[in-house]
């Protein structure tokens, strides 16, 4: 098993929280009357980094976008961007842009007219303009839709239409606040690609929020996860999952077995709870040769359930002491390969017990 002190701890990103980052949160407070919506929060995220906020609703993710962005006042602590003390100034002279899941683009302007007007705005000449439009269009391969307006495009070109609209100003630090979360699953899976193309071909900072699980793995080189205004844990998308630190982030990225103290401690001998993942569970069905190595935990329990989801398919057993425990199988679409077992069926699971996660 992993030690407990693996990588990706919020206190491991609060000690070597020392100003280097492009943004650095240092224990920043955010109260709403006698409610305390994010407590003394530490973090700091890399210049180029696209770093996802993850967490419920309520969790305090949403707050700390607003903070950065200046939409709302922090009641202590400090906010840096690229070393300068932002805490105090207004929105606008901050050098950061913020996109919304509802678009906001003026729906009586044409494409090219909504990407150009924050330059318009800041009084650049038409010329100018003209030229950073097409980049900014091109650079989310939408140059052909420059002329039509914003109801005759779908819900996932709009969206690229705000991206386009908020990197055209040149922010060094992008904030986007839910942007995919009104679109279908399988557009949302596509945006979610073309995201992360355009953030590496940009190279400025990207700040994410989302509450989807899924979709802060796939995008993020580090997923900050967030409870109850604070963070329970940072680091990269295969730490969080693979290494939860808490109970909390173990359940909430994703299916987890979770075993408690005492039934771990008589299973592997580690008087800690310890996670681990029904991918990792290995079903052994009825066959009582069926193999095993060196240092896997191996437990016999009755067939409770078994779920299809397509990919893979879930067979729920329940073992002794109350434990429930989930292995999943991936669907290979060989009847050799498919699971056989039915509900009721005495069977066995095992896993490898350097795959489990300690939970402090």
């Amino acid at each position: 098993m992993p030690p407990t002190a693996a990588p990706g701890t919020a206190a491991d990103s609060a000690a070597h929280t020392a100003g280097r980052g492009d943004v650095v949160l240092s224990q920043v407070t955010k109260t709403f009357g006698s409610m305390t919506a994010v407590h003394d929060l530490d973090l700091e995220v890399q210049a180029g980094e696209f770093l996802s906020m993850l967490g419920p609703s309520g969790s305090g993710k949403t707050t700390v976008l607003r903070m950065i962005a200046g939409f709302e006042d922090v009641t202590s602590g400090s906010i840096r961007i690229g070393g300068d003390e932002i805490t105090r100034i207004p929105p606008h002279q901050r050098p950061v842009n913020t996109v919304f899941q509802d678009y906001a683009l003026f729906p009586h302007l044409t494409i090219a007219e909504n990407v150009a007007y924050g330059l318009k705005v800041r009084g650049q000449s038409r010329a100018a303009r003209q030229a950073a439009v097409a980049e900014a269009i091109d650079q989310v391969r939408l140059g052909h839709v420059a002329d039509r307006l914003p109801h005759q495009l779908s819900g996932g070109q709009r969206q690229r239409i705000a991206l386009a609209r908020a990197l055209i100003l040149r922010p060094r630090v992008l904030l986007l606040d839910e942007p995919l979360g009104a679109l279908d699953k399988q557009l949302r899976e596509e945006m979610q690609i073309e995201l992360k193309r355009i953030q590496r071909d940009v190279g400025i900072t990207f700040i994410f929020v989302t509450h989807d699980q899924e979709e802060a793995l796939t995008l993020s080189d580090r997923v900050a996860v967030f409870n109850d205004g604070r963070i329970e844990q940072v680091g990269t998308a295969r730490e969080v999952y693979e290494y939860p630190q808490t109970e909390f982030v173990a359940r909430f990225l994703g299916l987890s077995n979770i075993l408690p103290a005492p039934v771990a401690e008589k299973l592997t001998g580690t008087a800690a709870a310890i996670s681990i993942r029904p991918e990792r569970v290995r079903l052994l069905e009825r066959d009582a040769d069926a193999p095993t190595t060196a240092g896997d935990v191996v437990v016999e329990g009755t067939v409770a359930e078994i779920v299809y989801t397509g990919p893979t398919t879930r067979v729920l057993v329940d073992a002794a002491d109350g434990l429930r425990l989930i292995a999943e199988t991936q669907n290979t679409h060989h009847p050799a390969a498919d699971v056989h077992v039915t509900r009721g069926d005495r069977v066995r699971v095992a896993w490898a017990a350097d795959h489990a996660a300690v939970l402090p």
